[in-house]
């Protein structure tokens, strides 16, 4: 028996097989969950993707749904587009983040207000706006898991995507305020760096990514996704059902060691 038979799990974010969120659907889908993918801008290519995961209950990869989260046209039909797949939602993964080159890189004190919203928007404000989205479909309670990078501490070159992080972290707590009611959890997993093409994307990741195992008491390997994954899995199962608005770190033990 797995941790999630039986469930219905939405996943945002697969690009690659090396995304976090890839992982997450595909031991979900081991776990014995029914998966439904988001992809944009090109749903195409996670078509592709969704073809290297394992195969759904009628043997076929997850079906894809094209999902822009800053287009209210598309939040506001994703419950329809889902329905045409499973009948409602019993977990949500966001594993959406994105800031222009301008936002990164050292370039903080010179980044203009409109690269920040963009940032905050996609990265942060979205949590909000996908699980109010997905709402109509949760009517039972369910859970919803968000990918973090600790946002406690300025890290070097990661500038408004740090402060994003930190507006996701906040988006969260009050997102489990308010939905606890309705049985809905909403909690974050912070993973350290790891090599997805979002994180090779941000300049100056390859210093953080070789001083990370060097710190981490545990240890830490860039290249496996799977301890997170797993975290996230177990977020989404029915093993943490007093948990909500809590961060939880699968960083090596980083973000616990001073120096």
């Amino acid at each position: 028996m797995g941790l999630l038979d039986g469930k219905r799990i939405l996943v945002t974010g697969v690009l690659t097989d090396a995304s976090i969120a890839f992982h997450v659907a595909r031991l979900a889908q081991l776990e014995g969950a029914q998966v439904v993918l988001t992809a944009y801008p090109r749903p195409t290519l996670t078509e592709r993707i969704a073809k290297r995961l394992p195969s759904g209950q009628a043997g076929d990869p997850p079906p894809v749904i094209e999902l822009n989260v800053t287009d209210n046209d598309h939040l506001e039909s994703l419950a329809d587009k889902v329905r045409e797949h499973v009948d409602g939602l019993d977990g949500v993964v966001h594993a959406i983040a994105f800031a222009p080159e301008t936002a990164l890189g050292g370039n903080f004190l010179n980044t203009p207000w409109e690269d920040v919203a963009t940032a905050v928007h996609i990265s942060a404000y979205s949590l909000k706006s996908l699980t109010m989205a997905c709402l109509p479909l949760m009517k039972d309670g369910g859970s919803v898991v968000g990918l973090d990078f600790d946002a406690s501490v300025a890290w070097p070159v990661y500038d408004w995507m740090g402060v994003a992080k930190a507006g996701l972290e906040s988006t969260a707590r009050y997102l489990a305020k308010y939905l606890g009611p309705q049985g809905i959890r909403v909690n974050l997993v912070a993973a350290g760096p790891l090599g997805t093409m979002a994180a090779k994307s941000i300049p100056g990741f390859a210093e953080m990514r070789d001083l990370w195992p060097k710190h981490a008491p545990l240890g830490w390997d860039v290249e496996n996704a799977e301890p997170t994954a797993r975290a996230c899995v177990a977020l989404l199962s029915d093993w943490f059902p007093a948990t909500t608005g809590e961060i939880i770190h699968v960083d090596g033990g980083v973000h616990a060691i001073g120096a």
